[in-house]
């Protein structure tokens, strides 16, 4: 135990899963006045569904965290953050689809609810620092700035959704199981009788339990994109679709289409409510546009040389150079194609292990003006 963390208070987001239940117990072995928090974001899931789903944020999840935390001994609180999910999260998801991106909620979720609305409330009881369970590093860069450093096991590697926190927040967090890998994350739980050792991982968004994004939006009692034409790239009408809402790049199931070939989405356009069918060969490009840029490892990317970058979490970061195009707006040129470039995801930069920052992909330069 560091007897220097006694006096530090860390208030660590429980979401009854096992890797932000170990987090918590790490940190009270190093120390650390240790306290509790579930964030109540979304209360409208039946039991039912958060646990054959393995929701993060139901009921069910603060029944969990609550036990952990009575194990461990450590004291534990709900609090109520349902206004800035919405707000930031759940409103913006809808806008985007209808908007014909495809959205990444947890980014925003990490971004404007865990480090910006949980730390805010942290800082003013009085605790140091916020944690959580997600497998990434922090550390500090030679030049001084905070920058998250990809987690030892590439498998369960979670920086991709955390680039876009700033310098502040990057101040008061702490990754407890960054070192770990989730195997040794599950050992240490069920070593020390943690009832959510083997519990399983959330695999989808926690507010979409079943997945069905197009349900979601239209039961949601918004005015929905209505249905219009699918097309081929030389603007052919290859049949009708259901509303552009229900597609992203690169997606080639629930087409309803019959062709010679395999289709795949390779354009949305939300203006003329048209979406663009064509080949696999289609989806792949080399360039990709980005705005709402935030710098993590480095004040700005290097320009004169190779780093890597990814447009999706599942991806593997591929040999790329960054060239700005304004200070709001960058192109990233990657050395071989890449797959599925999708409006409304993230592109996210690094140098080695280090993430650099990253930015939201747009769809070409002049999309900036909606920024």
């Amino acid at each position: 135990m560091n007897k220097d963390n006694n006096s530090k208070t860390v208030v660590v987001g429980m979401s009854g899963g096992v890797d932000s239940s170990v987090a918590a117990y790490l940190l009270k072995n190093q120390g650390y006045n240790v306290i509790g928090v579930t964030m109540q974001i979304w209360q409208d899931e039946e039991n039912t569904e958060v646990e054959n789903n393995g929701g993060c944020c139901g009921l069910t999840a603060v029944d969990d965290a609550r036990r952990v935390c009575n194990k461990i001994g450590i004291p534990h609180y709900v609090m109520n953050f349902k206004e800035q999910f919405k707000c930031n999260v759940i409103d913006n998801f809808v806008e985007e689809y209808f908007a014909g991106r495809t959205p990444n909620p947890c980014i925003r979720c990490n971004r404007y609810v865990k480090w910006e609305a949980l730390l805010d409330r942290s800082l003013e009881i009085g605790a140091e620092y916020i944690a959580t369970g997600h497998y990434a590093r922090l550390e500090k860069t030679p030049e001084g700035r905070f920058a998250i450093k990809k987690s030892v096991t590439d498998a369960k590697d979670q920086t991709y959704a955390l680039y876009n926190l700033t310098q502040e927040q990057l101040e008061h967090t702490l990754f407890p199981i960054g070192d770990y890998e989730k195997s040794a994350v599950r050992d240490i739980a069920y070593n020390i009788g943690l009832n959510v050792a083997h519990k399983k991982d959330s695999q989808e968004i926690c507010f979409i339990p079943d997945n069905n994004y197009g349900k979601f939006l239209e039961d949601i009692g918004a005015k929905v994109p209505p249905q219009g034409e699918f097309t081929d790239k030389a603007g052919n009408v290859l049949g009708t679709h259901k509303g552009v809402h229900h597609y992203t790049m690169g997606q080639r199931r629930g087409l309803g289409i019959a062709f010679s070939e395999r289709l795949f989405v390779c354009d949305i356009n939300a203006e003329s409510n048209k979406v663009v069918l064509g080949l696999n060969q289609d989806v792949f490009d080399s360039t990709v546009y980005f705005s709402e840029i935030n710098h993590m490892g480095l004040e700005r990317f290097p320009e004169n040389r190779e780093v890597s970058a990814k447009i999706r979490y599942n991806a593997k970061d591929q040999a790329c150079k960054i060239t700005y195009l304004s200070d709001t707006l960058a192109r990233c040129d990657f050395v071989n194609p890449v797959r599925a470039i999708t409006p409304g995801q993230s592109i996210v930069v690094y140098d080695g292990d280090i993430v650099l920052g990253g930015g939201l992909i747009v769809k070409t330069p002049i999309e900036e003006e909606r920024i």
